[in-house]
């Protein structure tokens, strides 16, 4: 994906509304407790109760979380993520000045009648600038919606792995990542990314799970490419043609791009930074 648009990346700042968090309580614990990490390997396996008080990444590599950083480098006013096509045709239409791109994917290919698929090269500026995307995807809209009572929640794939990792370590809480996995299995493309990002939250506590993550990204390092051959959707996706969009979410720290969710809005913006 090389090269996406957004402005340089200085320290994480800004309020904690458009950070996209709400207020940690401060006291001597919050500077002794070691921070835990936690990785989730499906958006089926999600407790939305379990997560509050958490900051949460949402992680689906191929391709949902790359299409919404994408779309929101590349200007998006937003991206609102809704659970069906149904409901993102509904939240189109209350655009009636045309400002809203109805868009997403079932099966991997673009719902008919839709503006966009889930093709993260498809966002290109010219398409999204200014304008508000209502989004949805088989996994990742679902892992996001169901992190929507966490106390912050940003969006990560391994494009933007550093910087969404620091995002989670200035929120000064239990990190969660969520990968969104594929029909209810866990996707070796998100076990990968969900491990880096865990390798750059140094001073934490990771579960087991995170830890298993991390022995897995291990095995690829910065060669994440070979994900290409080795991840059963990667192959699946490039055998339908998709295989632009494949080497586009393969790519390591390509943006400092890191999308929040504000559930109280509805809405997927810039952090800003």
């Amino acid at each position: 994906m090389g090269g996406l648009e957004g402005p340089p990346k200085p320290p994480i700042g800004g309020s904690e509304a458009a950070r996209g968090t709400r207020a940690a309580p401060r006291g001597l614990d919050s500077f002794t407790r070691s921070v835990r990490v936690e990785v989730i390997p499906t958006a089926d396996a999600v407790d939305p109760e379990a997560l509050g008080g958490a900051a949460v990444l949402i992680v689906d590599v191929l391709r949902a979380s790359t299409t919404i950083i994408t779309a929101l480098a590349h200007g998006a006013a937003a991206v609102v993520p809704v659970a069906g096509p149904s409901d993102a045709r509904l939240r189109a239409g209350a655009f009636d000045d045309g400002g809203a791109i109805v868009a997403g994917e079932r099966g991997g290919e673009m719902v008919p009648g839709f503006d966009l698929g889930n093709s993260p090269v498809a966002f290109a500026s010219e398409r999204v600038r200014g304008r508000t995307v209502v989004f949805t995807t088989s996994n990742g809209t679902r892992a996001l919606l169901a992190a929507r009572r966490a106390a912050a929640v940003g969006i990560a794939a391994l494009v933007n792995a550093s910087a969404a990792s620091a995002w989670a370590e200035a929120q000064a809480r239990d990190v969660v990542i969520v990968c969104a996995g594929e029909r209810g299995r866990s996707s070796l493309e998100d076990t990968v990314c969900a491990g880096l990002l865990v390798e750059r939250l140094p001073g934490t506590t990771p579960t087991a799970a995170a830890r298993e993550a991390v022995t897995t990204a291990r095995r690829y390092g910065a060669d994440v490419g070979r994900l290409a051959v080795d991840s059963r959707w990667a192959r699946h996706l490039d055998a339908a043609g998709h295989g632009l969009d494949v080497a586009a979410c393969l790519a390591l720290d390509t943006t400092a791009v890191v999308p929040v969710y504000l559930p109280d809005v509805d809405k997927v913006v810039l952090a800003p930074r």
